[in-house]
């Protein structure tokens, strides 16, 4: 995936929440449950990503690899994102991983 147009759509119910979707697809590749916590998407922005450029609160590699596996890329506020860190390295710990 070299050059994608991604729309980035701000979440209505969480603040800090975003979601990349490449433009030509849409929220077509988003599931339901994802929509229905994220509230009704407002546009934030549009972007032309590519391997090289810098993204604020993103890692680009990442981003890229998600909208080409799954179609979308989703920014978890910070306090969210260290929660859900320390609940994956909980439940690895149970499972003997």
């Amino acid at each position: 995936m070299k050059k994608v147009i991604c729309e980035v759509l701000k979440s209505s119910r969480v603040a800090d929440m975003y979601l990349y979707v490449e433009k030509a697809q849409g929220l077509a590749r988003v599931p339901e449950a994802l929509l229905e916590r994220f509230g009704k998407p407002k546009s934030a922005m549009t972007l032309l990503l590519t391997p090289e450029r810098k993204l604020a609160n993103a890692d680009i590699n990442k981003v890229l690899a998600a909208l080409k596996a799954q179609g979308f890329y989703l920014q978890l506020p910070k306090e969210e994102a260290s929660e859900m860190r320390e609940i994956a390295l909980a439940n690895s710990k149970l499972s003997g991983r």
